[in-house]
């Protein structure tokens, strides 16, 4: 699976609706604490838009829904891949990826197969109090050779300033909630990620 070094993680459609038409190419539609039918919605609005730009959508838990939409691919965290049924998103055709934070939730992720591995936080982050420590360059770089080349997304208190090193250290692909979303500016925040990313990954 590839995955374009800038992975924009956002809680509402109107966020797609938003920053996609920037030149975004990976976003990941988390919608949290919403009846399931105004999900459906703004997955369906979702997957629109990236088709029409030609961006990746990837649904955070909702398996079931994604596969009855036609979605290409899923994120499960730890919690979600206990009850997904992974026979059936398979047969569906869609490619999954696992959230880790701690070795044994790498073996588990590893022993499902998924097509890319994400690891957080690698920073302290904004967006929700972290039972883990942060992990750190280092730890990407472990990741990395343990996943024996599966895609590593890092995720958690990065920014602008950090991707070099979060790329340079093994990341694949850098998932960035807040310091696009809570930007004074977020198009602009957008434009100096994909400025960045696409550089150094070049």
């Amino acid at each position: 699976m590839m995955l374009d070094p800038f992975y924009l993680i956002v809680d509402d459609v109107s966020w797609v609706a938003r920053l996609v038409p920037l030149g975004v190419r990976l976003v990941q539609l988390r919608v949290k604490n919403c009846p399931e039918e105004e999900v459906r919605r703004q997955v369906r609005e979702a997957r629109a838009i990236c088709a029409h730009y030609g961006a990746q959508l990837i649904v955070n838990d909702f398996w079931r829904l994604a596969i009855e939409e036609g979605c290409d691919a899923i994120h499960l965290g730890q919690e979600d891949l206990a009850g997904a049924d992974l026979a059936a998103i398979r047969r569906a055709g869609l490619r999954f990826g696992i959230s880790t934070h701690d070795h044994a939730e790498l073996d588990q992720a590893l022993s499902v197969r998924p097509d890319y591995v994400a690891l957080g936080p690698i920073y302290p982050t904004r967006l929700k109090a972290m039972p883990w420590a942060p992990q750190g360059l280092e730890r990407i770089a472990e990741w990395k050779r343990r996943i024996e080349g599966l895609p590593l997304v890092a995720i958690g208190g990065l920014s602008v300033e950090r991707a070099p090193g979060a790329l340079a250290a093994g990341s694949d692909s850098l998932a960035v909630v807040t310091d696009v979303t809570l930007d004074p500016d977020p198009e602009n925040r957008v434009r100096q990620w994909l400025q960045a990313t696409r550089k150094v990954a070049a």
